[in-house]
């Protein structure tokens, strides 16, 4: 049963990707995009797959909904502050590297919260080392894990711990 569950959220979940990565523009891609995420959700089965993490039930995929919501603002957010940066005269910035705590023990959330930090101008995630994220951060206003956790990781992770644990 459970091998069940992970080849239909993995078979889901790339066939969802296909959709949105081309765009479907007729009924040829649909199967062609349900029959290759089959067979590579036939391939994960036998791996251990990252899938198998992902909760599926209807409290997971709202707070999915909002995530992808608040990811987009932190993006507009960041790109604002990055673009004020650049454009200010005397640069204002103070980079560095700090540590922040994630509570996520999942794989595929952490995978998720790394990208997350990733994707939003101004931090970037360097390395991942058990129960910790070190990040290089444009302008570091203190080097405390717990406000620099709050201040970066915050808005992610509240989300993610419930769509993957």
């Amino acid at each position: 049963m459970r091998k069940l569950k992970h080849f239909i959220v993995s078979t889901l979940f790339l066939f969802i990707v296909w959709i949105a990565l081309t765009g479907v523009k007729d009924n040829q891609e649909l199967i062609m995009g349900a029959i290759v995420s089959i067979l590579v959700s036939i391939f994960l089965l036998r791996c251990d797959s990252i899938f198998a993490e992902i909760r599926l039930n209807p409290k997971s995929l709202l707070y999915l909904i909002i995530y992808i919501f608040v990811f987009i603002v932190e993006l507009i957010k960041s790109n604002i502050d990055v673009a004020f940066r650049v454009l200010h005269p005397k640069i204002p910035i103070n980079p560095g590297i700090v540590k922040v705590r994630t509570k996520l023990k999942s794989r595929i959330g952490r995978l998720f919260l790394a990208n997350s930090i990733t994707l939003t101008p101004g931090t970037l995630t360097v390395e991942t080392d058990e129960d910790f994220f070190y990040i290089h951060w444009i302008d570091v206003g203190t080097k405390d894990i717990e406000s620099t956790t709050r201040a970066i990781v915050g808005s992610f992770e509240k989300y993610l711990e419930v769509i993957f644990g």
